[in-house]
This record gives C-alpha cells, structure tokens and sequence, in this order.
C-alpha cells in the first residue's frame, strides 16, 4: 500500500493559513520559531488579505511585519493558541472588535 500523500499547504488537522511577509519591515528575530510551529501557504499580500480572518505580527520595532490570514475559525483558534505557546502575546485579546482590519496582533511580552 503506498504512503499517504498530504497536501503541503494542510497539516495534519486540516487547517489552512496563508502567510506573507510585509515589504519594508524587517522580521522579528522570534519569526523561525513561528515558521516552525505553524503550517504555513506563502502567498501573496493580497491572497492574505482576502482571508476571513488576519493575524498581524509585530517585530522588535513595534511594526507588523508577517500577516496571517485564516479561512476558518478553527485554524484562527489554532494560530492563536501555537503563536500564544511562543509566549507571544495577543494585544487584542480583551476586545470584541477587529483593529486596523486585524483579528489578533501579536508581539512578544
């Protein structure tokens, strides 16, 4: 029986998040371990942006550099939490409204 083929862009809950990095911003020195623990699709800006949910992360200069972007809200809640178990911190955690069009930003504590 051959192995079983996934997709590269799901992982192993079936949870689907495109990612891009902003131009002009530099990375956060924490961006290998977000690489790491999430299954990310690069995309484009734009591809990101139309998702139904985004997640901004914020560099050591307070800037949002990577954009994530979640079709559903089981893969959002995903995000949340593995980007939470970095011990980076959700700034709109305590409010019900998205911010500047995004759903969580995230930056370290």
């Amino acid at each position: 029986m051959p192995a079983r083929v996934y997709p590269r862009h799901v992982n192993y809950q079936g949870i689907i998040l495109k990612t891009t990095l902003l131009d002009g911003f530099t990375p956060a020195k924490f961006d290998k371990h977000i690489i790491g623990n999430l299954l990310l699709d690069v995309a484009s800006e734009d591809d990101v942006r139309k998702e139904k949910m985004l997640i901004g992360v914020r560099n050591e200069e307070g800037d949002i550099y990577r954009l994530i972007g979640a079709t559903k809200v089981n893969s959002f809640m995903n995000a949340v939490e593995e980007l939470g178990d970095l011990g980076l911190v959700d700034e709109l955690q305590d409010t019900e409204e998205p911010k500047d069009g995004y759903d969580a930003i995230f930056s370290e504590a």
